[in-house]
């Protein structure tokens, strides 16, 4: 499958661990992506309020507000509810998966991630697809 370029595209992670938000940011940016990086959904929602980001990559677990709380609020929210959200989850299990899909993730991730698997994730989400 031949995707877009990002061209610019915009992404906001929100990642607690601060060296995990430091490599995201460089990957991203190296890929071509414009992005905006928080510690915490608290910030993220501030974030997504400010800007219009074309993706929300976060983490599960998080501190203030976790990743499938901040996915209740958006999804509740016309402006945020078609936003792609992709979670990143140290958690392997399936029914965590579940879970979070349910909770309104477009994709799951499970840390350690491949850079090759989150790349893809995040390009078919923005090409529309499912992750």
């Amino acid at each position: 499958m031949s995707l877009a370029p990002p061209s610019g595209r915009h992404i906001l992670v929100a990642e607690d661990d601060p060296e995990i938000r430091a490599n995201l940011q460089r990957l991203l940016r190296l890929e071509g992506f414009r992005v905006t990086a928080v510690a915490d959904g608290r910030a993220a929602l501030a974030a997504l309020h400010a800007q219009a980001p074309d993706l929300l990559l976060t983490d599960a677990m998080m501190p203030e507000l976790d990743g499938e709380s901040l996915l209740r609020l958006l999804r509740a929210d016309p402006r945020h509810a078609q936003l792609p959200v992709l979670l990143l989850t140290a958690r392997a299990d399936t029914e965590d998966h579940a879970r979070a899909l349910q909770a309104g993730a477009s994709a799951v991730v499970t840390k350690p991630f491949q850079r090759a698997v989150l790349l893809d994730s995040i390009r078919r989400l923005l090409a529309g697809g499912v992750g």
